[in-house]
């Protein structure tokens, strides 16, 4: 996804019937329509899971990207922008012949930092099977799934397919849970991926109450009963990880609030590049708020100060 930024106030997501701090999707005539109305606008790179990729990458890990965009401007930006963080991207891109675009997000950020988005998934959701290099996938340590993908005819197909190559030869398998709304569309299917496949279960207190249709507490006690790393943000209250039957806690790094998109992308970015250094719970708990407080302090949900400076800051030892 590209993401295109713009501030309003709440006057304008309630003229124009959009729902506020959630993900919605558009077609392209409503991505039109949205982006006549927005004042002065942002481009830059997004997408989630490329976010936490980037963020994975800037912090020297060695990560693949796997996602779909078309032959156009935006899409060569794309690319471009996640090659020179040093992530290896290899899809190829969607002929300028097909009938969609590259996907676009507007993101509209008011005055109190919330994002709220609108996004044309484009040609990002026709992501099939024969997208997945299985030999990329087998040399993974870690795949990182990202729930918002479950959106396309042939996603989930796609996704039994990374999850097959990269568990056959001894890798391992996180999921973000993404968004409520996403988990509503897609519960059985979550909820399936969870129960067989997945080792490390990343999602925000709303996403996990969703998940699990119960409050809080009972909600990250049945996820933990069913993956062996829950890891569970709650925004200025900072993160709860469940893991071997211990509940570890980790404050917020205060910050002001500019634009909240990419808090989640960025803490898990900065989570399992913690977690795959052999770094423990805590530390990377401590690492992923430290990233998200980072993202959240300006516009856009890339990495703009030297992350592992900021950890030494704070007296990490890395």
């Amino acid at each position: 996804m590209v993401d295109v930024l713009s501030h309003c106030d709440d006057a304008f997501l309630t003229a124009n019937g959009i729902e506020k701090g959630i993900m919605q999707l558009t077609d392209m005539a409503r991505g039109v329509e949205l982006y006549d109305r927005i004042g002065p606008a942002t481009e830059m790179s997004g997408g989630s899971a490329a976010n936490t990729i980037a963020g994975f990458a800037h912090l020297g890990g060695k990560a693949a990207y796997v996602g779909k965009v078309k032959d156009d401007q935006l899409g060569r930006i794309f690319a471009h922008d996640l090659r020179a963080q040093g992530v290896t991207y290899e899809v190829p891109l969607a002929d300028r012949r097909h009938e969609h675009e590259t996907g676009r997000c507007i993101i509209l950020v008011t005055p109190d930092g919330e994002r709220s988005m609108n996004t044309y998934l484009g040609v990002t959701e026709h992501l099939a099977p024969s997208d997945i290099d299985e030999a990329t996938m087998a040399d993974a340590e870690w795949i990182f799934l990202e729930g918002y993908r479950f959106d396309g005819p042939e996603s989930h197909e796609a996704f039994a397919k990374a999850i097959a190559a990269a568990k056959g030869a001894g890798g391992k398998v996180a999921l973000t849970l993404s968004d409520p709304f996403c988990i509503d569309r897609h519960h059985q299917a979550f909820a399936r991926m969870i129960r067989d496949d997945v080792d490390m279960l990343f999602a925000n207190r709303a996403e996990i109450m969703a998940m699990y249709d119960t409050d809080f507490d009972k909600a990250l006690t049945a996820a933990a009963q069913q993956v062996d790393t829950v890891v569970c943000t709650e925004s200025e209250h900072g993160v709860h990880i469940v893991s071997g039957g211990t509940r570890i806690h980790c404050p917020a790094v205060p910050t002001r609030v500019v634009d909240a998109t990419g808090a989640g992308d960025l803490f898990a970015g900065a989570f399992l590049w913690g977690y795959v250094e052999g770094h423990d719970l805590e530390t990377c708990g401590m690492m992923g708020n430290i990233a998200a407080s980072e993202v959240i302090s300006h516009l856009g949900a890339r990495v703009e100060a030297d992350l592992k400076a900021r950890f030494r800051a704070f007296g990490l030892k890395i």
